[in-house]
């Protein structure tokens, strides 16, 4: 395969990524409705699953001044809440960490900054192999945790109200 033909691939493939990290994150936003605090969390998921989408459509907006802001200020403002929600969760030194509401809150926005810090400057050349592999993994990650919890409805039997009537 020549290197130019490589390159289309890890292009398609990240911008393939991001499209579902648009989905998951919208998906994650909606399933926010039932939430008490319901319109913090769909902003905090909203605003990835636009970010992401414009990256789906042009790789190259990564480096604008605006997406890149609006990216950094999420980033600054999750990573400020991941670290108050692991500190509670190692507090309380909570071990299965989805079965608890802030386990599932500092997942969600762990994810977010993951991201984000692997989108940061994607678009300034060709992404290359350990970028779009490491998205690949990031990407099925919560596709697949969503799943098995679907599937596994006793892992979800003490979750609250809430958290198991939006799908």
């Amino acid at each position: 395969m020549s290197a130019a033909t490589m390159s289309t691939c890890l292009t398609v493939v990240w911008r393939t990524c991001n499209v579902f990290m648009s989905v998951f994150f919208a998906l994650a936003s909606y399933v926010q409705i039932n939430d008490p605090d319901a319109a913090l969390w769909m902003v905090g998921y909203g605003v990835p699953a636009l970010l992401c989408a414009v990256i789906g459509f042009n790789p190259r907006v990564t480096e604008s001044v605006v997406w890149r802001r609006v990216a950094d200020f999420h980033v600054l403002i999750s990573s400020a809440a991941v670290s108050m929600l692991g500190w509670k969760l190692h507090k309380l030194k909570t071990t299965d960490v989805f079965q608890q509401e802030e386990g599932r809150e500092f997942s969600g926005l762990l994810i977010t900054v993951l991201w984000f810090l692997l989108c940061r400057h994607s678009g300034r050349s060709a992404v290359g192999t350990l970028r779009v592999a490491t998205a690949v993994a990031i990407t099925t990650f919560p596709f697949v945790a969503w799943l098995y919890y679907y599937i596994n409805q006793e892992l979800r039997a003490s979750w609250p109200s809430h958290c198991k009537t939006a799908i």
